[in-house]
């Protein structure tokens, strides 16, 4: 034992130089940058992520398209300079203030998600025939202002203003409103199961009263018939809606919107249905062709207009349809 030791002492000694390089190489070529690299696109199908009660699963399918994403690291950065279909994404598209910690952009984007899906099953049932209400509200810290001095931090859940309870949005900005400059609000807050009271103080700014935070309701349906999703925990973000909200819809009436085809979708969804844009729609649109999708639904305006330039420049074979709205892809889809 103590010849395998100084053998290793020895070798040690001896390469130390070339060592040292070795370390700081890995170092230099692992050390993180503020970059997100976007190498490629799929899709998922969306029934694996749905259960409806009383409902069967059609001939036809849903997907969601996803972009796969990579941290950007020196190693990454300089391998993107060979590859013309990488895409480098500045982490400043990522947050909304200076600081943010991953942990804090993961649960907003875990926020995102559900909010989609809320807004998904609404406009799905609504437009079905379904019925659906409100089983409760629930209010989150979404964006924190750290240039003021603050004791929330993202994911904070609200359950009080000034003693009483939070029941939506527009409460809290009258709290905040009905208060001096300087004043500050008591918050009833639940964090990892456990509840305290945090005060913020009441600034200006714009010649208007504020808190430092933004908040964001997520709400929890009851719905006939019943339904749940099963999104993974890796999975976030807003951008999958319209096609969740699709899928859902397709579930819960008698005919087969798809006509049995195999279609890819990407959008956002509100309250009212509107459909808004996302980011590395090329990559999803390349996700759909390599997986065979027969029809790649996406948002109209630029989303549009860039996916139809990428389609004739490499002569894709995927029919390609522009969507404002919830309603606006129904009717497009059963026009097929």
């Amino acid at each position: 034992m103590k010849k395998w030791i100084q053998n290793g002492k020895n070798f040690i000694k001896e390469n130390a130089k070339f060592l040292l390089l070795l370390v700081g190489l890995y170092l230099f070529l692992t050390f993180p940058l503020p970059y997100y690299i976007y190498t490629g696109g799929g899709i998922i199908p969306i029934d694996k992520r749905i259960e409806i009660e009383n409902t069967k699963v059609k001939k036809g399918s849903f997907h969601l398209a996803y972009v796969s994403e990579w941290k950007g690291t020196m190693a990454m950065m300089i391998l993107s300079k060979f590859h013309k279909d990488w895409e480098v994404v500045s982490t400043d598209e990522y947050t909304l203030g200076e600081d943010e910690s991953e942990k804090d952009i993961f649960f907003r984007s875990q926020l995102d998600l559900k909010q989609a899906n809320q807004n998904a099953i609404s406009n799905a049932y609504q437009e079905a025939n379904k019925t659906y209400q409100v089983l409760s509200k629930n209010f989150y810290v979404y964006f924190v202002d750290k240039s003021h001095k603050n004791p929330l931090e993202v994911g904070d859940k609200i359950l009080k203003v000034d003693g009483e309870n939070l029941t939506s949005i527009d409460l809290y900005r009258m709290k905040v409103q009905e208060k001096e400059v300087g004043d500050t609000l008591s918050l009833t807050i639940e964090k990892d199961d456990k509840k305290e009271k945090k005060d913020v103080v009441i600034y200006s700014k714009d010649n208007e009263k504020l808190t430092g935070i933004a908040v964001q309701e997520i709400d929890d349906y009851q719905t006939d018939p019943a339904i749940s999703l099963h999104f993974k925990s890796a999975e976030g973000g807003p951008s999958g809606g319209v096609t969740t909200a699709l899928a859902i819809y397709n579930r819960l009436v008698k005919k087969d919107i798809t006509k049995g085809l195999k279609i890819v979708g990407t959008g956002t969804i509100e309250t009212d249905g509107s459909v808004g844009e996302i980011g590395g729609v090329i990559y999803k649109l390349r996700g759909a062709v390599k997986a065979k999708a027969d029809v790649f639904l996406v948002p109209s305006g630029d989303n549009y207009e860039e996916c139809k330039k990428e389609i004739s420049k490499k002569k894709y074979k995927i029919k390609l349809i522009a969507i404002d709205s919830f309603k606006d892809a129904i009717q497009k889809l059963k026009s097929l």
